[in-house]
């Protein structure tokens, strides 16, 4: 090609081609991936019909065979179980405290947190419709209806009207105790000298009683929340410089990740006690719970060491030549950045933790997957046992699921594994 007939064909300066498109049309997309040749056709075919064959019989099954009554008429005790019925109001109040804050959160700091208050929305949008079908009384119904609602509510208000970060995690740390002794009553409390001029009583709810998916909502937020701040103190301590503290450190997490959870839980219900002085007792929830965060934090700790590992050295270094202490250079250098890259793994144990707490049934907690196998236990429901697996398997699907969504939401928006 000679120079004029190039200068004709090169673009005109300051102008760019764009790339070509990588996208195809429906026929290519199926041609080239699902009909490329004799044998994928044909083993394509073959697992469609298979597939189909899967779906129409568990459709068949759903529809026509399954004794879904194992759940609609027993779906009050996989909910709240024992808690007492007049009493159940307060459940119902704490779930509106929720709502409300996460419609709010999501509104304010979007990302993973719009996709809790969406999918809490949408949850309780589903339970309604379940206690509707089981007869549970129009009042819970319109009361999961209600809650559903002030999610969208607060999420709209507070995009018209910004509040402001920092009394919204105020109002999320008074919601863990407020909420708690709405569940647990004011008798006995220090606030029960002030509720009684104000005509309110709530009589005590032993926690004894509190079971179903309210148990297991209420391990899992505990172990959470209380085993991730434990378990970054336990990584910043492996990495001391003070002996002591890092031998502490080190022997805690590699000893609780050395027995099983079942054994943590055992202690907590059977040797804890024997520690404790004079007539001072926990109850059996409160020593899951610390059974779990224990455990949990140990190794929450392990993966934020991995994040710690990660930072270069020289940003410590810049940050001690600019003066920063210790605290400083941990609290805004070091911490953001190791733990946006542990957030994936952080996740995928928080999520092991929501399926563990199944494992209390072994000190005398009844979760849902216990109460599951108490209603098996009605010679009523003998043969039931796939239909109610599958509930409890589907339960606990919508909550993981849940958590992986708003986790890729938090990941996407933090640019995880981006430079």
């Amino acid at each position: 090609m000679s120079d004029a007939e190039a200068t004709l064909t090169a673009p005109p300066p300051g102008e760019f081609l764009p790339p070509p498109s990588s996208a195809i049309g429906r026929r290519a997309w199926l041609r080239q991936n699902l009909f490329s040749g004799p044998w994928s056709s044909v083993l394509t075919i073959l697992m469609g019909l298979v597939l189909g064959w899967v779906a129409l019989s568990l459709g068949d099954w759903v529809v026509n065979e399954a004794r879904w009554g194992v759940v609609t008429e027993n779906l009050r005790l996989y909910l709240v179980g024992r808690y007492p019925v007049e009493e159940q109001y307060r459940i119902w109040l704490s779930l509106t405290i929720l709502s409300v804050l996460s419609g709010l959160s999501a509104a304010v700091f979007g990302a993973a947190t719009r996709t809790l208050g969406i999918w809490l929305a949408a949850g309780q949008a589903l339970l309604a419709g379940l206690a509707f079908i089981s007869g549970l009384g129009i009042v819970i119904v319109l009361a999961l209806l209600l809650n559903a609602a002030l999610v969208w509510a607060a999420l709209f208000i507070a995009l018209r009207w910004p509040v402001p970060r920092r009394p919204l995690l105020i109002a999320w740390f008074l919601s863990v105790p407020i909420s708690l002794l709405l569940l647990s009553g004011l008798q006995g409390s220090p606030l029960e000298a002030v509720s009684e001029p104000l005509g309110v009583a709530l009589p005590t709810v032993s926690t004894n009683v509190w079971e179903g998916l309210l148990l297991t909502f209420i391990l899992a937020i505990a172990g959470i929340t209380l085993s991730f701040p434990l378990g970054v103190l336990l990584a910043l301590g492996r990495r001391s410089t003070m002996p002591a503290v890092k031998l502490l450190s080190t022997v805690y997490i590699e000893t609780i990740r050395g027995v099983p959870l079942v054994t943590i839980l055992f202690m907590a219900d059977i040797m804890l006690p024997l520690f404790l002085p004079g007539e001072w007792r926990l109850d059996r929830v409160l020593r899951a719970m610390g059974g779990i965060t224990l455990f949990s934090a140990a190794y929450v700790a392990e993966n934020v060491r991995g994040g710690l590992q990660a930072i270069p050295s020289g940003q410590i270094e810049a940050a001690n030549a600019i003066g920063l202490n210790t605290i400083q250079t941990n609290v805004f250098i070091v911490l953001p950045q190791a733990l946006r890259s542990v957030i994936p793994a952080n996740v995928g144990l928080f999520i092991s933790l929501l399926k563990d707490t199944t494992l209390v049934t072994i000190v005398g907690l009844v979760e849902i997957l216990n109460i599951g196998r108490a209603v098996l236990a009605n010679p009523e429901w003998f043969g039931a046992q796939l239909e109610v697996y599958v509930f409890v398997a589907a339960v606990f699907f919508l909550m993981c699921y849940t958590m992986s969504q708003a986790s890729y939401r938090l990941e996407a928006s933090m640019g995880v594994g981006t430079r």
